[in-house]
């Protein structure tokens, strides 16, 4: 299924959840792939043996995101491993400390929260960009920031949360523009309910949500669901759109009356 020709794919975040299911989606159809994780290496080696035991080729990198070291460690890694980056995945992300409300919200949380959320994609996508441009491939390189339905939908306890993901928005468009004549397509995956770590501790509120119509699809949506859009896009060949947005979010975002 792999060889040293295959496209690599670098997937920040990726020992659980979303980004766990992009890694063996990518990592079962013909991806080379690196697995991200910050503490639980036994997760990562999971999900790499996943991918290994399907025949593909997968490696685990243990890298903070959120601060310069980490993400030059983790670029390093890939390029030393693989000899390129083809597609980027910005996937790592974690919610408000304490989900506190708006008037006791602390600086401790937002820095955290803006330094994994917003600056950690951003640097690394300036940092894998330099490595995309001017690599020869049949297929453009591609970056895909996975974002959230809290960039346009405000939750008064997730405020640093809510803005880092309306900052993504932007980002993403900032380097679409900025990449487009240099062959790299950039997108955002903006996934809705998801069933994760990150929304266990709130299941019963969107089970009653989602019961009462909180999207026109009733029901939960899985990390399957939002690797099956961002293996579309992976693919770059969508060669005459980069900035978009694809919703995987059950169509929370259509307005209804």
């Amino acid at each position: 299924m792999n060889n040293v020709s295959n496209p690599v794919a670098l997937i920040t975040g990726s020992s659980r959840g979303i980004g766990a299911a992009c890694a063996v989606r990518l990592g079962t159809s013909g991806y080379r792939v690196v697995i991200n994780y910050l503490n639980n290496r036994d997760a990562a080696l999971e999900v790499a043996n996943d991918i290994r035991n399907q025949g593909g080729i997968a490696e685990i990198c243990q890298a903070d995101v959120g601060k310069q070291q980490g993400r030059e460690i983790l670029r390093n890694f890939t390029i030393e491993s693989f000899g390129s980056v083809d597609v980027l995945v910005n996937n790592a992300g974690i919610t408000s400390q304490g989900r506190r409300d708006i008037l006791e919200a602390t600086e401790e949380s937002w820095d955290l929260v803006f330094d994994t959320n917003l600056k950690g994609p951003f640097f690394l996508s300036q940092l894998i960009a330099k490595d995309m441009i001017g690599q020869q491939r049949v297929r453009p390189g591609v970056i895909i920031n996975i974002n959230s339905i809290s960039s346009y939908a405000i939750s008064n306890n997730r405020a640093d949360y809510c803005i880092a993901k309306t900052g993504l928005r932007t980002l993403t468009e900032l380097f679409a523009n900025r990449l487009a004549a240099e062959n790299v397509l950039v997108y955002e995956v903006c996934p809705g309910v998801i069933a994760s770590d990150m929304t266990a501790p709130v299941k019963e509120k969107y089970d009653n949500l989602i019961e009462q119509g909180l999207s026109p699809i009733k029901r939960w949506g899985t990390p399957d669901d939002v690797a099956t859009a961002v293996r579309l896009l992976a693919k770059g060949e969508l060669t005459f759109t980069t900035g978009q947005r694809i919703n995987v979010d059950g169509g929370f975002h259509i307005r209804r009356l």
